[in-house]
């Protein structure tokens, strides 16, 4: 597959020096932002080992509240999306860092199922803009060819949350009686605790834009405006709220939605999965950590194959194929080992197809559209984590099986790998004609 013209300029040694900069400076915080905010996502999944029976909750119970998350997060990311083309990264990054920070401190003093509600849905209120955020400020900083391999570092960021929150969810559940809290409640607080630290850092070291950034010269900003204005342009007209309303939006988010449904169904059931294989608190935090450097290796390698080789839809539906049979491999196979290498092979291809699928919307749109556009994918998609973390309780309420999910799970992500399979070269090329 031969380079493209913005390919072979991106490739320039000036380029790259550019690129490198950039990297050096803005990834490592949105990639910080980006695991913290994870782990304060997700550590409802432990401090659940312990919280069910504090307030007295069912397993479908518990779900239904944790899954609120996902309802806040979907009334308000566009929205807030919009804003933050508005009023920059730096300050609706800070304010979303902060919100949920204190949110997640007041999920360590839950009451009761109703406090436990409130505070879910809230932080799902908090947090909405702010990986959409990410994705379409990676629009203004790198050229097309490179966004689909800074997706995957950024979504790395996820899979080392992931490894940190179970070794320190699991070490955190021990502190139960320390203080008088139980160790469910220093899960949220320890959690919390950092996003309110990083508010400062982000005010003093987030630019808005390239033009802004001091640790670009001249010449890099000039290079980079030159790159950004040569791509083609496919931005829809008129209001960005229109971005909203457009089929080719609304398609991709339907296809999305297996993603989350998949990856948040898998990462919020795997303590309890664990813990059934007869784990104490401590060793499934250690256990745990190794699905996400499985994931971790995966977002790294599938986006770097597909800018050595080409990008093609494979990229997105064989992940999903893979995770579909490993999942449903994790239920019908024997022996605990081989149902958690499965659960691991699964996590690491849920992940994987998800930065190339980025890439395409990243390409569809841009501007303010970019904003609308990627937050309203990414918000209706993300109703399949409000799905998964009813469903799969649902299921293991009425099975009495741990695993039994997982294989509703697998059938969700191969339905979805047949729609990418049939439908994502229609969207491609519509945007090529568009």
């Amino acid at each position: 597959m031969q380079q493209t013209a913005a390919e072979k300029s991106t490739n320039a040694p000036e380029g790259e020096g550019t690129l490198r900069r950039i990297s050096r400076r803005l990834m490592p915080l949105l990639c910080i932002m980006y695991l913290i905010a994870y782990i304060d996502r997700q550590n409802v999944s432990y401090a659940k080992l312990e919280m069910v029976d504090a307030l007295g909750l069912s397993e479908a119970a518990y779900g239904l509240g944790a899954s609120l998350f996902f309802l806040g997060y979907f009334l308000f990311e566009a929205p807030a999306n919009m804003i933050l083309a508005k009023v920059g990264a730096r300050l609706w990054f800070a304010r979303i860092m902060g919100t949920w920070g204190l949110i997640t401190l007041a999920l360590g003093f839950t009451q009761d199922a109703t406090m436990f509600y409130v505070l879910r849905f809230l932080l799902g209120v908090a947090e909405a803009g702010f990986f959409p955020g990410v994705l379409y400020v990676l629009t203004l900083w790198y050229p097309q060819a490179r966004r689909a391999q800074m997706v995957g570092w950024f979504m790395i960021a996820s899979a080392i949350a992931n490894a940190v929150g179970s070794l320190i969810g699991g070490a955190l559940l021990e502190l139960g009686g320390v203080a008088g809290l139980a160790g469910w409640q220093w899960v949220f607080l320890a959690t919390g605790i950092p996003a309110m630290l990083l508010v400062p850092v982000v005010l003093m070291a987030l630019p808005n834009r390239p033009d802004e950034a001091r640790f670009l010269s001249a010449v890099d900003k000039a290079w980079l405006a030159a790159e950004l204005a040569a791509e083609p342009r496919q931005a829809l007209e008129g209001s960005a709220w229109r971005a909203l309303i457009d089929p080719r939006v609304l398609l991709l988010a339907a296809l999305y939605f297996g993603m989350p449904l998949g990856a948040y169904g898998l990462s919020y059931w795997l303590p309890t999965i664990v813990k059934g294989f007869g784990a104490s608190n401590l060793q499934n935090g250690i256990i745990n950590v190794i699905p996400w450097i499985c994931v971790a290796f995966a977002l790294w390698a599938v986006p770097r194959h597909a800018a050595r080789h080409g990008a093609t839809r494979w990229h997105i539906v064989a992940p999903m194929l893979i995770a579909a049979m490993a999942l449903l491999g994790s239920v019908v196979l024997p022996g605990s080992a081989v149902k958690f290498a499965c659960l691991c092979l699964a996590a690491a291809a849920v992940f994987a197809g998800q930065p190339m699928f980025w890439s395409v919307p990243q390409r569809l749109l841009t501007g303010a559209h970019a904003a609308a556009g990627l937050a309203a994918i990414n918000s209706i998609g993300n109703l399949g984590g409000f799905v998964a973390q009813n469903a799969v309780p649902a299921v293991r309420d009425a099975t009495g099986s741990n695993l039994a999910p997982m294989a509703l799970l697998s059938v969700a992500l191969a339905f979805s790998a047949a729609g990418f399979f049939l439908l994502l070269p229609r969207i491609t090329n519509a945007t090529r004609n568009a």
